[in-house]
This record gives C-alpha cells, structure tokens and sequence, in this order.
C-alpha cells in the first residue's frame, strides 16, 4: 500500500523572495508588505540560506520603542529593538527544509519551531524556493476523482488477497463499505487511506 508521493518540490513557490545581509529595516518592512509575506530569508554569497528574517524578528523595535524589557527572557528581543539591517535582525541559523522532504516532515517543523514559512534548500544550502502554511494545504484541493483513483491503483489494488469492499470520497472524505474477511487489515487500509494527500478523513462502514 503506497502513500501519495507528494513531497515539498511539489507545493513549494518556486520564485522565493530574499534578501541578502545589508538590507534595511525599512526595505524589509516594504518588500513583506509587498509581496504579502511574514518571512524572507537572508542569503549570502551566490545564494546560500544564513537566516531568516520575520515579522516576530521585527516587531521587537515597536514593543521596546517606549519600555525597556523587564524580564531576562526579553532581552535577545530588545537587542533587535535597535538593530537596522537584515545580518542584524535575522534568525540564524535558519530553520529550512529539503525539496524531498514529505508534507508532513515540513508540518512538523513548522509546528515545532513556530514559524509560518520555511526555505526550501538543496544539499549545499542553495535556496531553491520556499514553502509556506498555506502550500502544506494544497493538497486538499485535489478533486474527489483524483483521489478516488490514487485509492483504487495504490491502496485498494494492493491489498493480498484482494477484498470485495467500496468506497466513495466526497468533498475529501472517504467512506468504505463492504464486507471484509480479514479484520486486521482494517486499522491497515484505514491507515493507508489516511496517509493519500488530499484526503480529509476516512469512515469505516464495513460488514
């Protein structure tokens, strides 16, 4: 049982916007504005990911404009309250992501780093595009039909011996039916269905 071969290269944006050391705050502040991001990596020499700076990297300047930090842990935050240029304002090392890194390893790091968008590199570093929150969702937009296919060629299709059930997807649900002769291949194929991209949940409805 074969899961969708989707990986990072098929969802990322190819033309990622970035910007190298020197930028100013202010052309920073444009350019998110722009082109209506909450990140940009910084990138150094012929194009290599050093960092990456985001809108919790600027905000510091408007938090402390006023008020000094009142606990340790706002300290790393203010020192970027006076900082003007990107090599200064950015995260680093930048938290980023292989091509061939599935959908759900680029989730997990998002969700386990809190950040909204990741750069995409090769082996050496090189940006090759970024992928956002938002292309992770793509997948859910695949057609009922799609779906149905990948179920019947990669899940059902594989299953040893072949079992005599139906299943239905509407609006990225999958409901199967049917009798089933071998139990334990149920948590089985209701794993395997899970896993195909674009499907948004599974009901077993099986005699």
């Amino acid at each position: 049982m074969a899961a969708s071969p989707y990986t990072v290269s098929d969802v990322m944006t190819l033309t990622a916007v970035a910007i190298g050391r020197e930028a100013s705050y202010k052309e920073i502040v444009e350019l998110m504005h722009h082109w209506k991001v909450s990140a940009v990596p910084v990138l150094e020499g012929e194009g290599r990911v050093v960092g990456v700076v985001s809108e919790a990297d600027l905000l510091p300047k408007e938090e402390f404009r006023q008020d000094a930090p009142k606990l340790p842990a706002q300290l790393e935050e203010a020192s970027k309250a006076d900082a003007v240029l990107a090599g200064d304002l950015m995260s680093s090392p930048a938290v980023t992501v292989h091509p061939d890194a599935t959908l759900a390893e680029a989730a997990r790091i998002m969700a386990r780093k809190r950040v909204k968008r990741l750069p995409v590199v090769n082996d050496l570093g090189m940006l090759e595009g970024v992928v956002s929150r938002s292309d992770l969702l793509k997948v859910f937009l695949r057609p009922d039909e799609e779906i149905d296919e990948e179920i019947r060629s990669a899940v059902v299709a594989g299953l040893s011996p072949p079992e005599e059930v139906e299943f239905t997807v509407l609006d990225g649900v999958v409901t199967v039916r049917g009798p089933l002769r071998d139990r334990s291949l149920v948590p089985l194929l209701a794993r395997a269905i899970r896993a195909v991209e674009g499907v948004v949940d599974v009901r077993m409805e099986l005699a």
